[in-house]
Parts: C-alpha cells; structure tokens; sequence
C-alpha cells in the first residue's frame, strides 16, 4: 500500500512540476455538459473512375517434359 501511495506521490509531484514549466497544459475546451464530442477532420480525397483501353497480353504455351512434339 504504501508503494502504491509513493508511486502516486512521486506521480503527482512529476505532474506540478511539468505545468509549472510550461511544458504540460491542460485546457478545457467545452464546459462540462453531458453531450457527444465534435471532431472536424481534414481529409484527403480519393477518386475512382475508367478508362477503356487495348493491352497486349503474352501468351503462354506449357509443354511437358518428354513430349514427342520436340
């Protein structure tokens, strides 16, 4: 318990001394209402569309090892 307690101390005193500093600040941003948050985000934009066009595609012959074709 009173590892827990120091912990929770030494936690507190970090915390001060940071905000003294000016290296921590905490704002409020909307008064304490019970209502859903608002996010705006700023998002990139991604647009698909098609185009018809004629690709050459190889071709692809398999032949067997030992086929009396050779």
């Amino acid at each position: 318990m009173r590892t827990l307690l120091a912990i929770l101390g030494v936690a507190v005193l970090v915390i001060v001394v940071l905000m003294s500093l000016g290296m921590v600040s905490i704002d409020q941003t909307r008064p304490g209402v019970v209502q859903a948050p608002e996010f705006k985000a700023d998002v990139g934009r991604v647009e698909l569309g098609t185009t018809n066009r004629t690709v050459e595609v190889p071709t692809l012959e398999v032949e067997k090892a030992g086929d009396p074709q050779q």
